[in-house]
């Protein structure tokens, strides 16, 4: 599908087929791909990481979801931020990385996703929420939120992190 948008546009096909195909395997894409804010902040003891619970099966996690056609890639992980851990502040806006894992949809099936992480700076925590009754939050040094989360290459994004803030 990715060959798909890079190849150039072939000649002698209807434009709204060669349309249909580009929006195809954007599409595709777009149901692979995710963005995350890692919110955290720096204590006397060092870097601390907010993770959430995530709606069903109650593991720890960090903000993520799907993309959001208004908004770039590291404004949607903010919004992401905002709606299920109720916190705001700056946000990169180039990733310090990703990770992959599989996401159980409505159907039951997995779907390997693919996770762009952005680094969140929390400036401000709200008492209340979109999503505040379905989810728990934890502040937590980082290295313990790294052991906490089930995804291997978030651990690795979150002990890298902290290591690169010196905490």
């Amino acid at each position: 599908m990715i060959r798909q948008l890079k190849a150039p546009l072939r000649r002698g096909r209807a434009l709204v087929g060669r349309v249909r195909e580009r929006l195809d395997a954007l599409r595709w894409i777009a149901r692979r791909q995710q963005y995350a804010a890692l919110p955290w902040r720096r204590t006397k003891a060092g870097i601390e990481i907010l993770l959430i619970t995530s709606r069903e099966t109650r593991r720890w996690v960090i903000p993520k979801g799907w993309p959001m056609i208004t908004l770039a890639a590291h404004d949607a992980a903010a919004q992401e931020a905002w709606e299920e851990a109720g916190v705001r502040g700056d946000i990169l806006a180039a990733p310090i990385g990703a990770f992959r894992y599989h996401k159980r949809m409505k159907t039951g099936s997995p779907q390997r996703c693919r996770v762009d992480v952005y680094p969140l700076a929390v400036a401000t925590e709200a008492r209340d929420w979109p999503e505040k009754r379905q989810r728990q939050r934890r502040w937590v040094p980082a290295l313990e939120a790294a052991r906490m989360v089930e995804e291997p290459g978030l651990r690795v994004l979150i002990e890298t992190f902290a290591a690169a803030q010196g905490g």
